[in-house]
């Protein structure tokens, strides 16, 4: 059975019915039998009235049988028999609990993810789950906990391979995320309007290894810069000693020259200087 929508009669006219039957059972009260008979109309009367506020649907069901949803804002009136479920229309947020799960090379990751949701079709919220709210909480962590095993968390082997990963991902991780609840929630009648990862970490017991990794990823990166910088430097100088004709330098004090300026150039300390007071050979 799909979605179906209804209205109800115009509240007000029903109260203004309501009134004059109050009026009637007033005016007849010592005319027991009728008297009973309007007092139990008055209630039944009474139970029909219902008032639909903006972004609110209630779902109408008569002994067991679903009869329509009602989304029409205003105060009207229904069958005072049948049952009537509210549900919000509203977008919602869902900022999921933070779980540790083995990402696709088996490393242990604390990650969650935060969800912008609406209840889309309201016979599948209320009939075809038990309680589309906790249908909602488990499946999203579902999709987070599959999301996870699916993609390594970064690169660990190669640096320059150009594969997709939680970390680097972005927005292709976060539509694959948004793509898998989709599928998973429409079951339940769930408009998923937007999903994103919100957190994600290192669990604890390797989140000390791995971020010494990235210092000492980070330390090779600059000094490869660095010794680039250096030998450009050293190849700089020595031209412009050649070409100016400043001094003479056969090979050897060539290297020699090289392996100082290198030595000065890269070292992560000051240089500290001396003074040859004898020839280039001393």
């Amino acid at each position: 059975m799909k979605e179906k929508f209804t209205k109800g009669a115009n509240g007000f006219l029903m109260l203004g019915l309501l009134v004059v039957l109050f009026a009637v059972d007033i005016l007849i009260y010592k005319a027991m039998p009728v008297f009973v008979i309007l007092t139990i109309l008055n209630i039944l009367v009474t139970r029909g009235f219902i008032v639909i506020n903006p972004n609110e649907a209630a779902v109408l069901t008569l002994f067991g049988k679903y009869k329509g949803t009602v989304v029409t804002n205003g105060f009207m009136w229904v069958n005072p028999f049948m049952v009537k479920k509210k549900i919000s229309l509203r977008a919602r947020n869902l900022n999921s609990e933070q779980v540790k799960v083995n990402d696709k090379m088996g490393n242990p990751i604390l990650i969650s993810a935060v969800l912008v949701w609406r209840v889309k079709d309201t016979y599948r919220a209320s009939f075809d789950v038990d309680d589309y709210k906790r249908f909602v909480d488990v499946q999203s962590e579902a999709a987070v906990r599959n999301l996870a095993a699916s993609y390594s968390y970064d690169s660990m082997e190669n640096e320059e391979v150009q594969e997709i990963t939680l970390r680097s991902g972005g927005e292709e991780v976060n539509d694959q995320l948004e793509s898998a609840l989709k599928e998973r929630l429409k079951i339940a009648g769930i408009e998923v309007m937007e999903a994103r990862i919100s957190n994600l970490a290192y669990a604890p017991e390797i989140a000390g290894a791995m971020l010494q990794r990235q210092q000492a990823t980070a330390i090779v990166a600059a000094r490869q810069k660095i010794v680039e910088g250096a030998v450009s430097m050293v190849e700089m100088a020595l031209d412009m000693l050649s070409q100016r004709q400043i001094v003479e330098l056969d090979e050897e004090k060539k290297a020699a020259m090289v392996s100082n300026l290198l030595v000065v150039l890269t070292s992560d300390k000051g240089a500290s200087p001396i003074v040859n007071a004898g020839t280039l050979y001393q």
